[in-house]
This record gives C-alpha cells, sequence and structure tokens, in this order.
C-alpha cells in the first residue's frame, strides 16, 4: 500500500524529469519510511541531481506521503 502511494506520487513528478531526459526509479522502501530511489538517464550524472532528490522528490513525497521521512539515492 505505501510503495504503491509513493509510485503514484513519483508518477507525478516523473514527467519534470522526462522532460530535461531523466528519470526516477523506485528501488526500496524501508519500514523506517526511507524511500530508495535510482535517478536515470540525464539526471543521473548531472550536477543538480541532489537538488532535484532533494527539494523535488523528497519535498513532495513527504507533503503526499506522511511516512516517508527521507530520500535517498542509489
Amino acid at each position: 500500500m505505501l510503495k504503491e502511494k509513493i509510485e503514484d506520487v513519483l508518477g507525478k513528478i516523473r514527467p519534470l524529469l522526462q522532460r530535461d531526459g531523466g528519470d526516477v526509479e523506485l528501488v526500496e522502501v524501508t519500514d523506517a519510511g526511507v524511500v530508495k530511489v535510482k535517478l536515470k538517464g540525464a539526471c543521473s550524472g548531472c550536477p543538480g541531481a541532489t537538488m532535484t532528490l532533494k527539494n523535488a522528490i523528497e519535498n513532495t513525497l513527504k507533503q503526499e506521503v506522511p511516512e516517508v521521512k527521507s530520500v535517498e539515492q542509489v
């Protein structure tokens, strides 16, 4: 259920990343509320990837899915 909620939110974020040639893949959700994602395409080597991860992905997930405590890139 939690994983599905997270996938739904990532589905809302994904078009923004894809517009710049990138993407995000959900890898794991831990029991502690840590979401592990893999940035793909242009996002994987982008110098702004950390900002994208924290500002766009983590903030949006935390707002829409209260169980999310943090987001990490793997």
